[in-house]
């Protein structure tokens, strides 16, 4: 073997590898348990995207336990893989929506975001990087192309590290253009209708969305800004009772200047989670710090 053979073979420092790999898990534990969070407080009300939620908690959490179990770099590039996909999932989402669920920037889905690109360079790093002598061999095809990816870190390094920017530059791109809160507009009136949903009479917009009260708020103060609206939507406007609506209608000054509609002396909104007329999946969950209710409409 050739002076330059041994030095593409030569493992780096005995202490890089177990620090990318700690890194690398903790990192994707992190997102998991950032995922799971949102699960729980409100993801799993949405079709299609609240399993898929769960699904992707439990495989982050058994990746990362056998990344620091095995040790062994098919698990680290499973993980990096994973990682990726992951965020490749959250720009889709962001971006064009996924089964009927379009994302909204929130600082969660941006701080996950940094975390999956973080571990998935970690991981790819551990998963190209020469490894020490204990790791089991593999033979085969497999066995062939993980040393010819090994042999080749030199070069792959640069690309991981390359295909991180990129990520970050994506993640970036997707959250600067991604919406939020409607902005207000002045003097603009909102029309409440009422529609049947379960055999119940609840308040509608105008486009016949289901509307919500928050359990917190007061007659006179929204306690829903930042992230949380950009998840239920304040009815911005002067309210208009359309046929069939009985009750108080008025306004608050909502904290950021615009006035918001109220019914009954509750602040209302829109979820996210509904985009169509009939569906009220925001309904009796708990998100953003209490719970949330659709609004009955008697008589």
């Amino acid at each position: 073997m050739t002076e330059t053979t041994r030095q593409q073979h030569r493992p780096p420092h005995k202490w890089l590898l177990p620090v990318l790999r700690f890194t690398g898990a903790g990192l994707l534990v992190a997102a998991s348990a950032m995922h799971l969070d949102l699960y729980l407080t409100g993801y799993r009300s949405l079709p299609t995207i609240g399993w898929l939620f769960l699904l992707q908690v439990i495989t982050g959490f058994v990746l990362a336990a056998a990344v620091l179990v095995t040790r062994h770099p098919l698990a680290a590039a499973a993980a990096a893989g994973f990682a990726v996909a992951t965020l490749g999932g959250y720009l889709l989402s962001v971006w064009i929506g996924l089964f009927g669920f379009k994302e909204v920037r929130t600082t969660a889905g941006i701080v996950v975001g940094v975390l999956e690109v973080a571990a998935f360079a970690a991981l790819a790093l551990v998963a190209i990087l020469p490894g020490p002598a204990y790791w089991p061999r593999l033979a085969g095809i497999a066995g062939r192309m993980l040393a010819l990816v090994q042999a080749r870190a030199r070069v792959l390094v640069p690309a991981v590290a390359a295909a991180s920017a990129l990520a970050l530059v994506l993640l970036g791109v997707a959250v600067a253009n991604a919406g939020g809160p409607p902005a207000a507009a002045a003097g603009a009136t909102v029309t409440l209708r009422t529609a049947k949903i379960g055999g119940v009479t609840v308040l509608t917009n105008g486009k016949g969305l289901t509307l919500y009260r928050f359990a917190i708020d007061s007659p006179t103060t929204s306690r829903c800004n930042g992230s949380c609206a950009a998840y239920w939507s304040p009815v911005v406007g002067n309210p208009k009772a359309g046929p069939g609506v009985t009750g108080t209608l008025g306004t608050i000054k909502r904290a950021d200047g615009a006035t918001q509609a109220t019914y009954n002396g509750h602040p209302l909104y829109t979820y996210v989670g509904d985009n169509a007329p009939g569906q009220a999946r925001g309904n009796n969950i708990n998100l953003n710090g209490g719970f949330w209710y659709d609004i009955h409409v008697s008589g």
